[in-house]
């Protein structure tokens, strides 16, 4: 990958970076406000569940997000994590935080990831 690829990754990075950390410091969606009417509250608690797993899909986004930027200053940025083979730019102008290329991807979505002591690569990856 040269630097004129890299440089439109880590741009693009970036600007994701600073939309996320915008919208995550929004957090009023998530106050809870009691109402006379049940029914009310009852919906009150299924936006505020939303708000939050919107937040916690956004927290996670933002954390794959700052890895790959954190990959890409210490040079693995593009190789996949788990076969470290390199990832295809149309993949990663697609999803340009993606830590596996298509293929271990898929094999994740399907949690097949798993080392010789059962721990899942996430798991070793956390570790």
């Amino acid at each position: 990958m040269n630097q004129t690829e890299l440089n439109k990754y880590k741009a693009m990075l970036e600007t994701k970076q600073a939309e996320l950390s915008a919208g995550l410091r929004n957090r009023e969606d998530i106050a809870i406000e009691k109402t006379p009417d049940a029914i009310d509250e009852v919906q009150l608690a299924g936006e505020r569940e939303l708000a939050i797993r919107n937040l916690d899909r956004e927290s996670n986004l933002l954390r794959n997000v700052r890895g790959a930027l954190a990959r890409m200053a210490d040079g693995s940025y593009g190789i996949c994590m788990h076969c470290e083979e390199e990832i295809k730019p149309k993949r990663l102008d697609a999803v340009p935080w993606t830590k596996y290329c298509i293929r271990c991807q898929e094999a994740a979505d399907r949690h097949e990831f798993e080392s010789e002591s059962g721990e899942t690569m996430d798991q070793l990856l956390a570790a």
